[in-house]
């Protein structure tokens, strides 16, 4: 006989002015133009449900879901998606003066990234609600984790990438069967593209303007206190592009202390962005709520080259609440450690994922770090989905027959 099935969602909330909306219907932005989120009764959760009940559901994010929105079992999509392992980085941590670094390694999920999870439940939640058409503008693996999760739901999917996204994230999307576009542009470009497919009837999934990826993105907060065995680390550290992420761990960590699951000091949150494209830093620095675009963003970590977020707000307030911080770094340096993390513990991270990793060596020698603290850092996905940057250098070649040298 199945386990019982059932979600404690009873509405959506205005981020900025606190209306309240009905959940039962598709929704995309308050009135006001500021993102959605579920609600939940968490006291009926914490009189049905007990972190040990946890233990005996299988290893995927919807062992989570009295906290997720999907209130059918027949409607949750899945690809396998879900508890991606923590593992030490102690001899690379070592180096940097950070001994117990720690990385949640999401490039191990389907897609090869955490994308998947915010498409997981965003894709179930728009089948659960009669949505049979999305869309969204994507820097790549947003977009390929979308069309497989709409593909396994018998929903069509039209997706919109700059023309930098890279190449095998094009290639997953259109095998999954996305009506896929290249702008000649930036992700801003490819926004206004998928905005006239909106206008034609397609819903739009594009970042937290619908509210369901942040619910997605949340199990990541919600993995990371149970496999520390319900505690929480000391900090935190996202690569943050639009934000969803770092949001949603910052909602999964109110919603586990409001359960009484998770006690003690919040964990600093930190937010790392690329020099070339860094607007949340800058208004991090600056004491802003908000962060005006960027002019000009670049740089080859994709992920994060994201000029201006509909969330900020909510991502500054997750970072001032918890006494968290937020970092900027080079591409080179962002390279120096996506190759010093490889070659001292066998792991590729993405390059969004090393920028966290190259944020840890300056937090430590800035001294914001101790080097006392437990860090856990989020690899986003699987380097291997990236194309070598440009001037990589290449191996020597030997003609067959050929002997080593020195």
């Amino acid at each position: 006989m199945p386990e019982p099935w059932h979600s404690a969602l009873t509405h959506l909330e205005c981020a900025r002015c606190g209306i309240r909306h009905d959940a039962s219907v598709p929704q995309n932005l308050c009135a006001c133009g500021s993102p959605l989120l579920a609600r939940y009764d968490l006291e009926r959760v914490g009189a049905t449900v007990a972190p040990a009940d946890l233990a005996e559901r299988g290893q995927d994010l919807w062992r989570y879901r009295e906290l997720l929105p999907v209130a059918g079992r027949e409607n949750a999509i899945t690809l396998g998606e879900g508890m991606t392992p923590i593992l030490p980085l102690a001899r690379y941590g070592h180096g940097i003066g950070v001994p117990g670094l720690l990385v949640k390694d999401e490039g191990l999920l389907p897609t090869g990234s955490f994308k998947a999870r915010g498409a997981a439940v965003g894709v179930s939640r728009a089948r659960e609600l009669g949505i049979e058409a999305i869309t969204m503008p994507t820097n790549g693996n947003a977009g390929a984790a979308w069309a497989a999760y709409a593909a396994r739901a018998g929903l069509r999917s039209l997706v919109v990438m700059p023309e930098d996204a890279p190449r095998i994230t094009r290639m997953e999307s259109a095998l999954a069967g996305a009506r896929l576009y290249v702008v000649d542009g930036l992700i801003g470009d490819a926004g206004a593209i998928a905005a006239q497919a909106v206008a034609d009837g397609w819903f739009s999934t594009a970042t937290l303007r619908e509210p369901y990826r942040v619910e997605g993105k949340k199990t990541m907060g919600l993995e990371i206190v149970e496999q520390l065995g319900w505690r929480a680390p000391d900090v935190i550290v996202y690569p943050t592009g639009g934000g969803v992420g770092l949001i949603g761990i910052h909602k999964a960590l109110e919603e586990l202390r409001a359960l009484g699951w998770l006690t003690g000091p919040a964990p600093r949150l930190v937010v790392v962005q690329a020099a070339g494209c860094a607007p949340l830093v800058r208004a991090f620095e600056a004491g802003s709520s908000t962060a005006p675009p960027w002019p000009d963003p670049r740089t080859f970590a994709y992920g994060v080259n994201v000029a201006s977020t509909l969330g900020d707000f909510l991502v500054l307030d997750a970072v001032r609440s918890t006494g968290g911080t937020a970092v900027a770094v080079a591409d080179e340096d962002i390279l120096a450690a996506q190759a010093a993390c490889a070659a001292a513990e066998g792991l590729v991270t993405c390059p969004e994922g090393a920028a966290t990793l190259a944020a840890v060596a300056r937090l430590r020698e800035s001294g914001w770090l101790t080097g006392e603290e437990e860090v856990v850092v989020l690899n986003t996905g699987s380097g291997l989905k990236y194309p070598p940057p440009a001037g990589s250098p290449e191996p020597p070649h030997l003609a067959p027959g050929a002997t080593l040298p020195d």
